[in-house]
């Protein structure tokens, strides 16, 4: 089970850089589709996304083992929040995956009594449940990080007559605005790893929203959404250390 994890873990760097090179085609051919003589490249994008998308598939084959390993160990987790959160998710993941291997056995003509639409449906429901659960969790944990940075500039400024945050207090709602806005920089700029995760995750939401119809966006913003979400993907692949760990 161990040599298994390890494999699919070592291929999960080649399926970001497959699935960055899937969303930038997306984004080059929604780019590209309205200039005049672009026709042939246009093509050749869409069968370059639908080459990809199928290598895809091959590297998500293992992945519900790590899913369902990922959710063992976020049962494991001590603050109840990230526990529920994680452990949700996970198993919303797993479902995800079987999903995602039903099809793919729909895809290389294994069976045909399979309906391509219903489990394409199942698949993207239960992703944007992952999805959105992971970015709960992610702002449960910047609320975290902004009350430690908040109590830190206040127990430096207690003898001070100013406010926890340095401003006079106003009842003008910019003012508030600015007071947070710095606070919530402050805070991701102290946790790297948390920041990387928020926004994979956020751009990660756009694409099962848009197959639900929850908010449609065009094949451009689907593609910078995927494009940027690889790149935070494979920047945690390189550096380890920038995943967002659990307590």
């Amino acid at each position: 089970m161990d040599a298994f994890i390890r494999f699919t873990n070592q291929s999960q760097g080649r399926d970001r850089l497959y699935r960055a090179t899937q969303h930038a085609c997306m984004l080059l051919r929604y780019l590209l589709e309205s200039k005049a003589g672009k026709e042939e490249v246009v093509m050749k994008l869409k069968k370059l996304e639908s080459s990809v998308s199928t290598g895809r598939k091959w590297f998500r084959l293992g992945n519900v083992v790590h899913a369902i390993q990922a959710t063992e160990q976020s049962i494991q987790v001590t603050d109840l929040v990230p526990r529920l959160c994680l452990t949700l998710a996970n198993l919303n993941r797993v479902v995800y995956y079987i999903c995602d291997t039903v099809l793919w056995v729909k895809s290389v003509g294994l069976t045909s009594g399979i309906n391509r639409e219903k489990w394409q449906m199942w698949a993207a429901r239960h992703y944007y449940y992952f999805l959105l659960l992971s970015l709960v969790r992610d702002l449960y944990e910047i609320s975290l990080q902004m009350g430690r940075v908040a109590h830190e500039r206040a127990k430096k400024e207690k003898s001070s007559s100013q406010d926890p945050l340095g401003y006079s207090v106003v009842d003008e709602e910019t003012e508030w605005l600015q007071s947070f806005l710095l606070l919530l920089f402050q805070s991701l700029k102290r946790h790297p790893p948390l920041l990387l995760d928020t926004v994979k995750n956020f751009c990660d939401i756009l694409i099962p929203l848009n197959q639900l119809g929850i908010y449609k966006s065009n094949h451009g913003v689907v593609g910078l959404g995927g494009l940027v979400s690889s790149v935070a993907g494979l920047v945690t692949v390189v550096y380890p250390q920038m995943k967002l760990k659990t307590r």
